[in-house]
């Protein structure tokens, strides 16, 4: 503080020396008027340096700092240098924001920034996605007043988010969200919003098959329980009765079986521990073999025709291989009606192969296509009891193919037939030198 006086008081006193000097030289009134002009300059001049600073302060920019002389020198050093710090300070809370919000748009979920009275201050564009948000029209806005669901307002509302609440996206009404608020800072919050559709649908998924499963062992068990109450109420039944209740219960028992096997062979393609055994697989020789078994399924219901059109192989499993490719056959052969044609192809086209099975069977409506490959799913459940599939065919297929980098591909006309076709890339196809003779 005596530092800060020195000077001022120092160029005050330099003033009234001079005043005194004159005194004695020019007079009193001279003196004066010396003192006077002298005092009222260095008002003038700190009045200046004032102007300066008001000046700086109305748009404080660090380098128009401005330029002080005595005193003022001292105090504009002093702002250049609190100007720097704040400069300095600023600089690494823009980075801090831009990293935050860098963060924030590259969350996977969707995060909205709400103040003490739950109005919006920043989202991220999955929020912008799952909310339809606008960032120039709806920032400041209560997120009650944009998210109009009753259910989000009690929510809110409630002030208890230790669990999040479920709900639909106001966007997109398939889309189905996990949404919780977190609590920060004074009064402010988080609401963070993850997409479980996903996850939606595999708890479907796994409640169905299990539904499933149980409705597709229970049958036949309800099947053999009621032949066996037969056999032991009825000591006297024919041998001919006898000889049918044991067949049916046997074809029950097959169906069981089957049900099992391929329960077990899904189990088995869907386990990332099951690494492909890969080998080269002569798809020709395979083809035959299958058209024989299809030929012994069929027992001459249907003239089966094998198209060999090339005499590639196949980089992969042969076990996995004949148990998709076996599938798309055998189903041909059940959902054709007798007298219907059945033509089994293999082919290159471009550097792709292609397996396909072409019938002439009942079709297959658009609306069932997409969903074929699902665990269970039938177009017609009694058809399906009636041909003795266990619903899990073409789920297999799906797997098998996905382990091999192919692709399915599904034409259908209903009451004209469909063409199943299986489309293995490039790196899959080993070609031979000699061509196949169907």
């Amino acid at each position: 503080m005596p530092g800060f006086w020195s000077r001022p008081l120092s160029n005050l006193g330099l003033i009234a020396l001079l005043a005194l000097v004159m005194w004695p030289i020019a007079g009193a009134v001279w003196a004066l008027l010396g003192f006077g002009l002298l005092l009222l300059g260095y008002i003038f001049f700190n009045l200046r340096q004032l102007q300066e600073l008001n000046r700086w302060l109305a748009n404080p920019q660090l380098r128009t700092v401005p330029e002080g002389e005595g005193l003022w020198e001292e105090t504009f050093v002093l702002l250049y240098q609190l100007a720097r710090r704040q400069s300095a300070s600023q600089h690494q809370l823009s980075k801090a924001l831009e990293r935050f919000q860098r963060a924030g748009e590259a969350m996977p979920d969707g995060v909205v920034m709400l103040d003490a009275g739950d109005q919006i201050e920043w989202f991220n564009p999955i929020a912008a996605q799952q909310f339809g948000l606008n960032l120039e029209t709806d920032i400041g806005h209560p997120i009650t007043y944009l998210l109009r669901q009753s259910q989000f307002n009690e929510y809110i509302s409630a002030h208890n988010y230790s669990e999040p609440l479920i709900m639909k996206s106001t966007r997109n009404p398939e889309i189905t969200l996990a949404v919780q608020l977190v609590p920060f800072g004074d009064d402010l919050k988080l609401l963070l919003a993850r997409d479980i559709t996903r996850f939606e649908q595999v708890e479907t998924m796994r409640r169905d098959f299990i539904a499933n499963v149980s409705h597709e062992l229970r049958t036949p068990l309800t099947v053999i329980g009621g032949f066996l109450e037969s056999l032991q109420d009825y000591t006297d039944l024919s041998e001919e009765n006898r000889s049918h209740f044991f067949s049916l219960m046997r074809d029950q028992t097959l169906r069981m079986q089957r049900l099992v096997e391929d329960l077990l062979t899904l189990s088995r393609l869907e386990s990332a521990a099951n690494p492909l055994h890969e080998e080269k697989v002569d798809v020709p020789a395979l083809l035959r073999q299958l058209h024989q078994d299809a030929q012994g399924l069929s027992h001459g219901r249907h003239p089966i025709r094998l198209e060999l059109e090339s005499s590639a192989c196949l980089h992969g499993a042969e076990s996995e291989l004949r148990s998709a490719l076996g599938n798309l056959i055998s189903n041909a052969v059940r959902y054709t009606p007798q007298g219907g044609e059945i033509v089994v192809r293999w082919e290159e086209r471009a550097d792709e192969a292609r397996f396909s099975v072409k019938d002439s069977g009942i079709g297959i409506e658009p609306q069932h296509i997409p969903r074929l490959t699902e665990r269970f799913y039938r177009v017609d459940r009694s058809r399906s009891r009636e041909t003795g599939g266990t619903g899990l065919g073409l789920s297999i297929v799906k797997h098998v193919l996905t382990r091999h980098q192919a692709r399915l591909e599904i034409e259908s006309i209903v009451g004209q037939g469909s063409t199943f076709s299986v489309i293995f890339p490039a790196t899959r196809v080993l070609r031979a030198k000699v061509p196949a003779v169907a």
